[in-house]
């Protein structure tokens, strides 16, 4: 398959996505926008020569960090600017659900750390419980023979993006509250990290701060991807583990 058609697949999918709700009253200009992004984006590569940590980014738009001004502005990107002495291989793709991730992490290759950044999708295309509960599992068995450590972050409540309005609001807010739950009995079972994003509107600071959020109304900003990475570095403990790589 050529090159450039690879590319087209997630922004694809990702309109196909949101057609879906449009239905159920999302602005056409807002998927518009979430395209334009998608298609912006490029996934941030880390390769110092005197490297001393390894990490592997794999999922969806989040990992990406579509939404940011620039890559260096991803959740990626900050791990970067912190650590310099930290390799960083991205194979997330926009438009990826869990069962993409689980292509993500084919091969052998051993990291220090797996960052598992997914699930946004997997709400949105309405995909059956079974399904997701399934390739969440299989994400994180195949992470963890990558790593010992592994981090399993899906994107907050995505019912409360400005994307969605109601009735669609609700039923993603419902989904998404389901899909951590799946997130978070993967991590027990398999001894791997989840960290939390999910907040109820009413304490969501997606919400009260609205420039968390990018111009899509769905994914982070460049303060919003500093949000989850201060959450990322408190919820998993990283700075004794990453201090090395400073």
């Amino acid at each position: 398959m050529p090159l450039r058609t690879r590319r087209l697949i997630p922004l694809i999918a990702l309109a196909a996505g949101a057609a879906v709700l449009l239905l159920s009253g999302c602005a056409a200009w807002r998927i518009g926008q979430a395209v334009d992004l998608a298609r912006q984006s490029e996934p941030l590569q880390q390769r110092p020569p005197d490297a001393v940590l390894r990490l592997l980014i794999v999922g969806d738009s989040t990992g990406v960090g579509t939404g940011a001004s620039a890559p260096q502005a991803s959740l990626a990107g900050l791990l970067a600017r912190a650590y310099p002495r930290l390799h960083i291989d991205n194979r997330a793709r926009d438009g990826a659900t869990f069962a993409g991730v689980v292509d993500q992490l084919a091969g052998d290759e051993r990291y220090d750390l797996v960052l598992i950044q997914a699930g946004g999708n997997d709400v949105i295309r309405l995909r059956s419980e079974d399904d997701m509960r399934a390739d969440i599992d299989r994400a994180t068995q195949l992470a963890r023979a990558r790593s010992d450590r592994v981090l399993l972050m899906p994107a907050g409540n995505v019912g409360n993006a400005p994307f969605f309005i109601a009735p669609a609001s609700w039923l993603m807010t419902a989904r998404a509250r389901t899909l951590h739950a799946l997130v978070r009995e993967s991590a027990e079972r398999h001894g791997a990290v989840y960290i939390n994003l999910f907040k109820e509107a009413a304490v969501d600071p997606f919400v009260q701060q609205p420039g968390l959020h990018a111009v899509d109304g769905l994914h982070p900003s460049d303060a919003g991807y500093r949000f989850w990475f201060d959450e990322l570095m408190a919820q998993a403990g990283l700075g004794d583990l990453l201090a090395p790589a400073r």
